[in-house]
């Protein structure tokens, strides 16, 4: 992509409403817009890491062996009535009606709808398991919506949810959700913890909330800090196995680590001191173990082996992936800008040319920008009549993990200049040997064209 020809609106100055840093920097780096509290438009820089996300979180739900479908955002009410949610579920739901007089809602989530469509098609033990899911717009009529897409009232959601003959079937489809998560979190460059949790208005007694590290997180933690050690890194998982599944979730699930709302002093203290770590976390998701808490009042049964019909066993797990972007951003960040993990970032590279006009610069960024994309990557070329302060500026601003700096006096020399943005550590390099350093930096990631 040339940037004289894409739609970047970056501000110079933060808003006034802007809190915390992901809410400033998405904002000043052009890639959402308020539209009313809490509800927000993605522009192309915002909509295109979005969209890489949810890639993301497809293919690790695909990979566990979960079908995905799409249900709709309004829900008719009578179906949370029949679940018993629909008058203690609060001022949170957006009760509306259509123009026959029906209640209906927008669907903060899913859980009733899922149910109705299992009932509907599924009568025998021999169609489970089953465990599906969506990604799809939720709303919750958040009292002071604030921190931008951290707690907006419109967000994008990936929920699942699962259905198995026995408790102890469900528990397995909970711990294969729990590794999927890690490893999706992972892809994102990010280290999320999965915490005890408490369950709220979904239900249930079995239920861990994910949460990454930040100073503005809004919920208090307290951890061991031997459980930072971990990750999945290269680990080929077979997510049939319940053994394995169950043996990768002990070990994350063994270090003490809770939110302060299931906070247990007495276990915090017997961590040796040194491990001991109390800080702020963002949650990024959630999953759960709650039953037959929608399948028995919803008549969601099957026929088991005996014949006899019984409920059917369910869990729901849930990624906030819109909200995703601000935790990434808030573990991810300095005072310039945004710095995007390489799993995660909406454009490769950038391309900086300091002297737009002249032949053999302009050749160059021509030549450089033609063999990132044979190799499958998306260059940014800044190829603006700017200021070369102000086209590193938006570079640092929008936070891409790699720019290379074409100019005159670099060309007569042979070299660019490439600059990693996290560490900011720059080399002059051959044109070539640049190109062979960007595809080593990215082996292993998934290079696929977004919008």
């Amino acid at each position: 992509m040339r940037l004289s020809r894409y739609f970047l609106p970056v501000l110079k100055e933060t808003p006034a409403e802007a809190q915390i840093a992901s809410h400033r920097l998405m904002l000043r780096a052009g890639m959402i817009k308020q539209a009313s509290a809490g509800i927000y438009s993605w522009l192309p820089l915002g909509f295109k890491i979005l969209r890489k996300l949810e890639n993301i979180v497809h293919e690790e739900q695909v990979r566990a062996g979960h079908i995905p479908v799409l249900m709709p955002t309004l829900q008719s009410a009578d179906l949370w009535r029949e679940s018993g949610r629909y008058d203690d579920y609060g001022a949170e739901m957006l009760r509306i009606k259509d123009r026959h007089d029906r209640d209906m809602l927008y669907g903060p989530t899913n859980e009733e709808l899922i149910t109705d469509i299992f009932r509907a098609h599924v009568g025998s033990y021999k169609d489970l398991p089953l465990t599906l899911y969506h990604i799809q717009w939720k709303f919750r009529d958040e009292v002071r919506p604030r921190f931008g897409v951290m707690r907006g009232r419109e967000f994008l959601m990936k929920d699942g949810y699962n259905f198995d003959l026995t408790k102890e079937d469900a528990l397995h489809a909970y711990n294969r959700h729990m590794v999927s998560y890690l490893r999706t979190y992972e892809r994102m460059g990010l280290q999320a913890i999965p915490m005890r949790a408490d369950s709220g208005p979904i239900g249930g007694d079995d239920t861990h909330e994910f949460l990454v590290l930040a100073d503005t997180g809004e919920s208090e933690v307290f951890y061991d800090s031997a459980i930072t050690d971990l990750t999945l890194g290269d680990r080929v998982v077979d997510y049939a196995s319940r053994a394995e599944c169950e043996a990768i979730v002990k070990e994350w699930t063994t270090p003490y680590a809770r939110t302060d709302e299931t906070h247990d002093a007495a276990l915090y203290d017997a961590i040796p001191e040194a491990r001991r770590k109390a800080s702020r976390g963002i949650e990024v998701g959630q999953i759960f173990y709650f039953g037959t808490k929608y399948s028995e009042p919803m008549g969601a049964n099957v026929q088991g082996p005996d014949g006899k019909s019984v409920p059917v066993h369910m869990g729901s797990h849930g990624i906030g992936v819109s909200r995703l972007i601000g935790a990434i951003i808030e573990a991810n960040h300095d005072e310039r800008g945004i710095i995007w993990p390489e799993g995660v970032t909406p454009f490769h590279a950038g391309i900086v040319n300091l002297k737009q006009g002249d032949a053999e610069a302009d050749a160059a960024c021509e030549a450089l920008y033609a063999s990132l994309v044979a190799l499958g990557m998306e260059p940014l070329y800044d190829d603006r009549d700017e200021r070369a302060g102000g086209k590193f500026a938006t570079m640092d601003l929008i936070g891409l993990p790699w720019r290379i700096t074409v100019g005159p006096r670099g060309l007569k020399n042979g070299v660019v200049e490439l600059t990693c943005r996290r560490t900011g550590i720059s080399e002059e390099l051959p044109p070539k040997a640049a190109v062979e350093k960007l595809a080593l930096a990215y082996a292993g990631h998934v290079l696929r064209p977004s919008l």
